[in-house]
């Protein structure tokens, strides 16, 4: 006889099982601990926990106390909305991608608009999002000007804010410590002088970007304290401010300025507000053949500017790493936990790490 065929079943076992937690839990009609769970269920107790903490996660338990588990009625999905401050700079890009990731993985849904390096299109968005219903915002808005009329727009809707970087009235803060930051770029910059240059420095340059506010400025002062704590015989009139706008055309334009008016300048540090501006130095210090009279810090660590260091004598010597990849993961639950009521702290932030050719070339290896 010919054997029977024995039909497919295509199940997803884990998925079988929190289906068989859930019904356990409605049947129960009342709280159950994770003990009675694993008693009539006869799952394993390890993966009874991980359902339950899942579940719990995402709003469809909830966790008493003294530790039992009642189901509760299927909540609303969220929704937050993201402002990026704008979808072609690199760092906005690394950004968005986190946190689209981080939204997929918590059942969080995600609008995202494009706020352009625009105030004026910052603001329109953040209208769309109320009139969307969002339950919170998150905004990388790089405008300090345009931050009061966003953060208002919130407020009256009663949206919580989670502002990304630059720092908003009433918002919520996540991002790095920028003066932090800045002060380990211009320690980089110094240990470069020393190290290539005798501790000498004919000039010391701090490329800004004047638009984000005196919070993203600071990373400019904490650059320009980092060298003078190393090298405190440069003279002061020798650290100059430029305006570069965090972008790399602009960057590359106010340093082809200055190179046409300081060609006196030999040996010149130069700390940027961000990878982009880096990369903007370097075009303009390329074109003019000064290579290797500059030394170049950014910040963000932004994957063209990582194929840069790569390069043997390159004028880049390191970026500052804000940890991209974490800020996705963060903000979502940042943002969960201060719809849930939780307590959270007015200024959380990113960890951030020192990048340079070498660090590279031990990662490459290991």
């Amino acid at each position: 006889m010919p054997k029977a065929k024995i039909k497919r079943l295509y199940l997803i076992p884990i998925l079988s099982k929190a289906l068989d937690v859930l019904e356990l839990l409605e049947q129960n009609h009342g709280p159950a601990s994770l003990e009675d769970v694993y008693q009539k269920t006869h799952i394993s107790k390890t993966s009874v926990y991980r359902i339950l903490k899942t579940l719990v996660h995402r709003g469809y338990v909830a966790q008493a106390q003294n530790g039992q588990y009642r189901l509760v009625s299927r909540p609303r999905r969220l929704r937050f909305g993201f402002a990026t401050s704008s979808a072609e700079m690199p760092f906005s890009i690394a950004v968005t991608q986190s946190i689209t990731a981080a939204a997929a993985a918590a059942g969080v849904e995600l609008l995202i608009l494009d706020n352009r390096y625009d105030p004026d299109v910052a603001v329109q968005n953040a209208e769309e999002f109320v009139a969307k219903r969002v339950d919170l915002a998150l905004e990388l808005q790089v405008e300090e000007a345009a931050a009061p009329r966003v953060a208002h727009i919130f407020k009256k809707a009663d949206i919580p804010l989670v502002a990304i970087d630059v720092p908003h009235p009433n918002a919520t803060y996540f991002g790095v410590d920028n003066f932090e930051v800045g002060y380990e770029a211009g320690s980089l910059l110094a240990q470069h002088a020393l190290r290539k240059w005798k501790g000498t420095a004919d000039c010391v340059l701090g490329v800004g970007f004047s638009e984000a506010g005196s919070v993203v400025q600071s990373r400019m002062a904490g650059a320009f304290d980092g060298i003078r704590d190393r090298l405190s015989h440069i003279p002061a009139d020798r650290f100059l401010q430029i305006e570069g706008r965090g972008m790399r055309e602009q960057s590359a334009s106010a340093i082809s300025e200055f190179l046409r008016k300081e060609t006196k300048r030999q040996r010149v540090l130069v700390a940027t507000a961000t990878d982009s501006s880096a990369l903007g130095v370097l075009d303009a210090v390329r074109a003019a053949g000064r290579e290797q009279d500059f030394a170049i810090v950014g910040q963000d660590c932004i994957p063209e500017v990582l194929q840069e260091m790569g390069r043997k004598s390159s004028p880049i010597i390191g970026s500052i790493s804000h940890e991209v990849e974490s800020y996705g993961p963060r903000l979502i639950q940042l943002g969960i936990a201060l719809l849930r009521g939780y307590a959270v702290p007015p200024y959380n932030y990113v960890r951030h790490r020192v990048v340079t050719p070498e660090t590279l070339g031990a990662e490459e290896q290991a």
